[in-house]
């Protein structure tokens, strides 16, 4: 029974390894700049064209403006989200690592060695008191060891490189290739391992005895289990840097070694509960090739990074959703033993937990099937590229018409329309010309700060805008602009400048929007929502995500109100 309640346990562990992988770039909303960072700005918030590589800001006046600077209202903004966005993805990548350490420890390269350990500690030590300090101390040198990792990689990249990771398309592509070699690992077809002579050496040193001799004991299982934890370490430490934090690394480690480090002292402190692990056995294996499908469905995310803000219309939604609903099929077929890896053992009958998994993920798969035909799929929209992606969608002929159909060329329409718009509206995608038609029609201007790469617009999108009210309101109350702020598109040579906000040449698309919110709305996250009139004077203060539907539609209907009572 209690076997299988900690197997249990470990179904656990593998759906949330998914979830939590990706969890952190749920929560976390900067997607914007590279190199973004904070400190003085000007006095006046001045507007300019791009966003520098190595943009450089921190409190921004209280100063409103349009984007080209000739119209200034002063408004009480909120405080900057960009420190609430920033909480949140330490928070999650924590989270991640925590997960991770679990994971780990369910490895053929450390599970087999956690009661070997911990009897040393209880048998060697002389007494149950010193075999409880010893374990751990044993179990804080390996939480100092993976930290200090972390750090290593912080130090050496610097936060200024990492927040540039977070965006940079050839770096995206190389954590996608990454993971897949991760993933081939975790499969059998090689094992990523570090040279045994420093391994041996490491391992010499345990025997010194006292803190040294514990310190090396850490260090050695740190090594001799790398071909099991250097996959996940690795996606952790990829995860961490694609968030541009620049603790996140550090962070990051520390989740994971704590999950590491805790059934050491635990087990040390209850012998007795050692009884009740399952024995070592293939199942081991089976966590690896588990495992190693979640970590090529977690690579597609980054590749599809890449492919949104280069255009290269690779990834569509529908294509993505092939390749996870293959993915997640052959996990299924491997968990009920109809596909066999190299280093599995035979697998004589389905135990009750494996069956459990098997019909988690293959309900997970039935789930995903009809949005091959432009369901929604809110629960994983997230992380799905856009829906303006998906080129079948039955759903298109019911969709609502668009707020307001002109005639007038959308300026970078061509670009922004067909793959990032959700299906239904009409926005603008330059400010100005926003501006100019908020002025025609007499209404407030909605603007949207977005990108390719936000999950968090694209869960507003498909489950807040999707809501009858809301899309009403959007719709026929507001001129929506729509700005992308890690579009890579590069502008006309004769509207390249530099900027005036941070000296630097401004090249793309999305540089001059993410310049345009940082300089003005003090923020850097997205999605950012900032109700302004027809002249750019913010008329209520800004939102960031909310996916509360009524919250929302008030922080809607306020701007309206706002609007009107200027008029």
């Amino acid at each position: 029974m209690l076997k299988n309640t900690f197997i249990l346990l470990l179904i656990a562990f593998f759906s949330l390894s998914l979830t939590t992988a990706t969890f952190a770039s749920a929560q976390d909303s900067l997607t914007s700049t590279e190199g973004l960072q904070f400190e003085s700005s000007p006095d006046t918030a001045t507007a300019v064209e791009a966003v520098p590589e190595d943009l450089n800001f921190t409190a921004s006046p209280d100063t409103m403006v349009s984007q080209d600077s000739s119209k200034i209202a002063p408004v009480k903004a909120n405080a900057p989200s960009g420190q609430e966005s920033s909480k949140k993805s330490l928070w999650s990548i924590f989270i991640a690592g925590l997960v991770g350490g679990f994971a780990a420890l369910l490895m053929p390269c450390i599970f087999p060695m956690l009661p070997l350990t911990v009897s040393y500690f209880t048998k060697q030590a002389g007494s149950r008191a010193s075999g409880i300090s010893k374990a751990l101390l044993y179990g804080l040198f390996i939480i100092v060891i993976y930290v200090a990792l972390g750090m290593i990689i912080t130090i050496s990249f610097g936060s200024d490189a990492l927040n540039a990771l977070s965006t940079n398309g050839v770096f995206n592509f190389l954590f996608f290739l990454l993971l897949v070699v991760f993933a081939a690992s975790f499969f059998g077809a090689f094992e990523i391992t570090l040279p045994s002579s420093f391994v041996n050496k490491m391992d010499a040193k345990s025997d010194k005895g006292g803190l040294v001799g514990l310190f090396f004991m850490a260090f050695s299982l740190s090594l001799v289990s790398f071909s099991c934890t250097g996959p996940i370490i690795g996606t952790l430490l990829v995860e961490a840097a694609s968030k541009g934090e620049r603790l996140g690394p550090a962070i990051g480690m520390l989740g994971f070694s704590i999950a590491l480090a805790i059934p050491f002292g635990l087990f040390a402190m209850f012998p007795s509960m050692l009884k009740s692990l399952p024995k070592s056995g293939g199942w081991l294996n089976s966590v690896k090739v588990v495992l190693g499908f979640l970590e090529l469905a977690l690579a597609l995310k980054f590749l599809s990074n890449v492919d949104l803000a280069y255009h290269w219309n690779w990834l569509d939604r529908e294509v993505f959703l092939s390749l996870w609903i293959a993915i997640f099929s052959m996990m299924g077929l491997y968990l009920i033993g109809k596909i066999k890896f190299s280093h599995d053992s035979e697998l004589k009958f389905l135990s009750v937990p494996r069956t459990i998994l098997a019909i988690i993920v293959f309900s997970f798969v039935i789930y995903m099937v009809p949005g091959l035909w432009g369901a929604p799929l809110k629960s994983i929209s997230a992380f799905l590229p856009p829906s303006a992606t998906q080129d079948f969608d039955l759903s298109a002929g019911i969709a609502a018409a668009p707020a307001h159909s002109d005639g007038k060329v959308k300026k970078y329409a061509e670009i922004f329309h067909e793959r990032g718009t959700p299906k239904g509206f009409d926005p603008y995608y330059d400010y100005d010309q926003a501006l100019e038609t908020a002025k025609e029609l007499n209404k407030p201007v909605l603007i949207d700060f977005t990108g390719w790469n936000c999950v968090n617009c694209r869960e507003m999108e498909a489950n807040v805008w999707t809501d009858p009210a809301v899309a009403k309101l959007l719709k026929e109350e507001f001129v929506m602009a729509e700005l992308f702020v890690d579009d890579k598109t590069e502008l006309p040579a004769n509207e390249q400048f530099v900027s005036k906000y941070s000296g630097k040449k401004i090249k793309t698309i999305g540089n001059k929007n993410s310049d345009f919110q940082a300089s003005t709305f003090n923020s850097n996250s997205q999605p950012l929502y900032v109700i302004v009139d027809d002249t750019g004077k913010v008329l209520v203060p800004q939102s960031g995500a909310n996916r509360n539907i009524e919250q929302y539609k008030a922080f809607l209907q306020s701007g309206i109100d706002a609007f009107k009572a200027k008029k």
